[in-house]
């Protein structure tokens, strides 16, 4: 019965760089399935993707594998530690936003 879990491995080790660190935690609660990955930091980008996009997709083909046994399948993304983007400096986002020539177009 643990198909689900099987088709994240093979979707997500077919996804990353390294797919030798692709361990995916299974447990059953009362909500039903909840699929734990943890993967190399690296290849984080791989799984979220552009905006979230390839998560969401992976989500979605999750929960039509759930619904083809009568379960109900949540997946979550551990985040390691070294995974994380920098946070954006205000010195940046201030260069983005040039508010002193916005005076001079008052009309």
């Amino acid at each position: 019965m643990e198909r689900d879990k099987e088709f994240l491995e093979f979707l997500v080790k077919s996804i990353v760089a390294h797919p030798n660190d692709v361990i995916v935690d299974r447990t059953i609660d009362e909500m039903g399935v909840l699929l734990t990955l943890k993967i190399n930091p690296e290849d984080m980008g791989y799984i979220i993707g552009r905006r979230g996009q390839t998560a969401q997709a992976i989500r979605t083909l999750l929960r039509i594998v759930g619904a083809k046994n009568n379960a109900r399948v949540n997946l979550k993304i551990y985040e390691p530690e070294g995974a994380r983007k920098p946070a954006r400096r205000q010195e940046q986002e201030d260069d983005l936003i040039d508010t002193s020539s916005v005076e001079d177009l008052k009309i």
